[in-house]
């Protein structure tokens, strides 16, 4: 894990999906906040873009890349950062930044986890399916 910058400044080409604080049920043994509750909600962050365009069911067809750079605590205050980065014709691709605002240090921000995840557009029979033009 790299060593944590002071203060990270927030995206601004990016769009706030999402904001959630972990809660001591989500931790390890270690007391760090489990990587696959991180993975969990970067999946339902990662969502909220390719919904607006697919307008219908979609899956989660690949995590192209998950780098957990910092370890997320009890009480962070987690901001989840998006940005559609590709539109094929039945699948979207976007890019998620979680950035922490511990709790002891708020208004503070530390990238703490980053991730590409594609999403599909399916039809009622769980096949890929087109995404209409909306734009």
């Amino acid at each position: 894990m790299s060593t944590p910058r002071a203060n990270s400044p927030l995206p601004i080409d990016q769009e706030l999906v999402m904001k959630v604080i972990p809660m001591p049920a989500d931790c390890n043994a270690n007391g760090d906040i489990f990587g696959g509750w991180v993975m969990a909600q970067v999946d339902l962050a990662g969502a909220v873009l390719p919904a607006r365009l697919v307008q219908g069911r979609m899956a989660t067809v690949a995590v192209n890349q998950f780098i957990f750079k910092q370890p997320v605590r009890v009480g962070d205050i987690l901001s989840f950062f998006s940005k559609v980065s590709r539109v094929g014709r039945t699948s979207v691709t976007v890019s998620v930044e979680v950035y922490a605002e511990r709790f002891r240090s708020q208004g503070q921000y530390i990238k703490v986890t980053e991730a590409q995840l594609t999403y599909v557009a399916i039809d009622d029979q769980g096949r890929p399916r087109p995404i209409q033009e909306t734009m």
